[in-house]
């Protein structure tokens, strides 16, 4: 039937018939896709179904350790590879795709690419895309990085990775949404929902993969790789909400983690696939392990050598064996044994020739190989300007005395001084694309100030010291032009390969001799403004005492200079906030705002009274969950509602006003939290349950309305049921998790 002659028999039916016939349309065509899988797999050799669970990495870039196995080539003409990562450029893609076109079946490539913040334009890292606070423009970032690395030959990519980190020394924070459950939630469904576009099948898209399933984030002791040891209860609480935003959002794989969840490792666990991903979540996607993940069980201990550990991932649920060769190697022996079913291989098979059928390869191996697209994505300009407008929102403002942001006009003369201030390829942070053009096309801080500044203002540069050592040879130049300026703008942090996959830290001060150099630049009586550039929270406790203002300024990505230069001028008003807890020593970690209270909970930062803190140190953070300050200032009146109690089915009404009270026009994010007072769990000190970013002109005051349902109340009970309890709630409004307007409410 044509679709032409579908639709006019759907305009001459009733509403009802017609969301009936056309839901009947949409599984008549799954059906029809199941219908092709099943005819291909009839036809395929053990040998065959076994490659299409086989992942290779590409010979062009990697990012793992690669294992030596003869002809790729070879094996792709042969049959025997599904999938390749790490294989990018339509020349490259359309090459390996005519290999597999000479195959017995033709059964094409799926071609994998860790996107995770940018592809031809870089973003800033995803922990500082969630300081804007703004799931929309998140997703716009997401489908410009879709559409360019579609253009060039890419059909997946290994993102987003929504793990709830509390721990600044996993190096991996940088690639998240922070410490809290309902903004990474929201957070993973905007970046599938902007990587898969318009679908499956739409050649502007790819295939999102939602990973680490599951925990890593809470890996012991902020150790990459490590042991992940928790209850049940924090797992659900916690821990899977963002993985099942991410599945709702229709997401089309999962990817499997490193750690072991409880001793059992994450890519063997059949609690979390079978019982979890695929069974309670209903989970039709592809799951592939992480790089060589599944062979790795052996170092677990919990697989005595390769081929058990085959029949433990594939058993336990995980369809594709990225780099290890287990699945390769040992699947046909296991099968000749009994040790694993035919029907568990089919049913993994069927996953992987279903997806390549929805994204049309089957029909069109090479349509995501047109040069033409690849061109037309290449430095495209409109993806600049989203780039540039993710930079701005993403920069945090944490300090401001004396506003001396942003630059006024009697500021003539400024020393501009640190180890990135005409850096290039830091900006682009850990887990970024490299094309060989790169320097061509970022901005560095120099430049974006210099072009911003214009002739009018003198602008002198001194590198100072460099990143990590106990060079200090530079500050005497650096204090010269320092002596002469009428502010100091110091760039400091780690560089951009300090943060990232395998880049844990256990000290995260400002590394080398940094901390020195702004002192020294303090004891000039000078007004410094410093810049923070770094993929996590670092600890700068005394620093932050010493200058007059902190813009913490993460890695930017390509318009990092033009962005911050913005900010600088005053042209934009910064409005991001934290999403994580900034701890003001190492001895804090894990810090994090939603924390349980005690049986003897400090009274406040400075309490030490037989209560739980430090006798040391304050027991606050340094910067809490959700602070950020603006150029303006925004007052927040008294929280009114409609009705004090309520019950199932009905609403709560919660009303605010606030007030820009400054001299800027500006941005803000308004948070409500709720905590329950008394629950058959011990409960969060508070959560955040909502948000509403507003824009106010100075003077301009709005009020927002907040609507509370039983969905906000609900949790986990001890038997992992996800219930509200009646009981006595407090609801909090305010800038951040600490700065809060309360009233009390009842839910019967």
């Amino acid at each position: 039937m044509k679709l032409l002659s579908i639709s006019k028999i759907c305009l001459k039916v009733t509403s009802v018939t017609f969301f009936c016939f056309c839901a009947f349309i949409v599984e008549a065509q799954q059906k029809s896709i199941q219908q092709k899988v099943d005819s291909v797999l009839k036809l395929m050799t053990l040998d065959e179904k076994i490659g299409q669970l086989n992942q290779y990495s590409g010979d062009w870039d990697f990012t793992g350790p690669i294992t030596a196995d003869g002809d790729k080539q070879q094996q792709i003409m042969d049959g025997l590879v599904g999938s390749m990562l790490n294989v990018t450029g339509v020349e490259h893609t359309r090459m390996l795709q005519s290999l597999a076109m000479k195959s017995r079946l033709r059964i094409p490539l799926l071609f994998g690419q860790d996107v995770i913040h940018g592809f031809r334009t870089t973003f800033p890292i995803p922990l500082a895309q969630s300081a804007s606070w703004n799931p929309e423009l998140i997703e716009k970032a997401e489908r410009v990085a879709g559409t360019e690395a579609s253009a060039y030959g890419v059909h997946w990519t290994f993102s987003p990775m929504v793990d709830i980190a509390r721990d600044p020394r996993w190096g991996r924070v940088m690639e998240g949404a922070g410490e809290d459950t309902y903004l990474g939630s929201l957070i993973a469904a905007a970046r599938v929902k902007g990587f898969q576009g318009k679908g499956y099948g739409d050649t502007a898209a790819v295939m999102a993969c939602v990973k680490h399933f599951a925990g890593y984030g809470a890996a012991i002791g902020g150790r990459d790789y490590n042991s992940v040891d928790m209850s049940l209860h924090n797992l659900w609480e916690f821990y899977l909400p963002p993985f099942k935003a991410a599945v709702d959002a229709g997401v089309g794989s999962v990817m499997n983690s490193f750690n072991d969840l409880n001793g059992i490792p994450a890519t063997g666990n059949r609690y979390l696939m079978r019982e979890v991903l695929k069974g309670k979540w209903n989970f039709k996607g592809i799951v592939v392990s992480d790089w060589g993940s599944v062979g790795e069980m052996v170092n677990h201990g919990y697989a005595a050598n390769q081929r058990d550990a085959a029949k433990i991932a594939i058993n336990a649920g995980c369809d594709m064996d990225m780099e290890s060769r287990c699945y390769k190697n040992h699947l046909k022996d296991l099968l000749r044994t009994g040790e694993v079913k035919l029907s568990t291989i089919d049913a993994a098979v069927k996953t992987v020739l279903k997806t390549k059928f929805e994204l049309g390869l089957f029909d069109d191996p090479f349509r995501f190989c047109k040069a033409s697209r690849q061109d037309n994505q290449t430095h495209h300009p409109e993806n600049r300007k989203v780039a540039f407008e993710m930079a701005e929102k993403s920069i945090v403002l944490l300090k401001n005395e004396n506003q001396v942001l942003p630059f006024n006009k009697k500021m003539k003369k400024i020393a501009f001084i640190g180890p990135f201030v005409k850096s290039v390829r830091d900006h682009l942070g850990f887990w970024s694309m490299e094309w060989p053009d790169d320097t061509a096309t970022i901005v560095t801080l120099w430049d974006g100030l210099k072009n911003a500044l214009g002739k009018d203002v003198e602008l002198k540069y001194a590198k100072g010291c460099n990143v990590n050592d106990q060079d200090s040879s530079g500050f005497a130049e650096a204090l010269q032009i320092a002596a002469d300026a009428d502010l100091v703008l110091l760039s400091m942090g780690e560089a951009r390969d300090m943060s990232g996959e395998a880049k844990s830290r256990s000290q995260l001060h400002l590394p080398g001799v940094q901390e020195s150099l702004i002192h020294a630049m303090h004891q000039l009586g000078k007004p410094v403004v410093l810049l923070i550039h770094a993929g996590r929270p670092l600890i700068f406790d005394q620093p932050a005492s010493q200058v007059e203002a902190i813009l913490y300024a993460w890695w930017l990505g390509s318009e990092a200079g033009n962005a911050l230069a913005a900010v600088l001028t005053g042209k934009y008003n910064p409005s991001g906030k934290l999403t994580m807890s900034f701890p003001r020593t190492e001895g804090q970690i894990p810090i994090y705002y939603n924390h349980l209270n005690t049986g003897r909970p400090a009274s406040s930062a400075t309490d030490v009274n037989y209560v739980s803190a430090y006798t040391d140190l304050l027991n606050t953070p340094r910067y809490p969950f959700g602070f950020g300050l603006s150029y303006t200032d925004f007052s927040y009146g008294d929280i009114l509602l409609d009705k004090t109690s309520f019950h199932s089915g009905e609403t709560i009404k919660a009303s605010i006003t606030i007030t820009n009270t400054g001299d800027y026009d500006g941005e803000e994010t308004v948070q409500l939290y709720l905590r329950d007072i008394t629950a058959s769990l011990a409960r969060p000190v508070k959560e955040l349950k909502d948000f509403k970013k507003i824009f106010l002109k100075k003077g301009e005051s709005r009020t927002l309305v907040f609507n509370l349902n039983v969905e906000k109340l609900k949790f986990y009970n001890e038997r992992l049921e996800y219930k509200a309890e009646p009981g006595a709630f407090e609801l909090m409004i305010g800038p951040d998790s600490e700065t809060l307007k309360k009233v009390n409410i009842q839910y019967n």
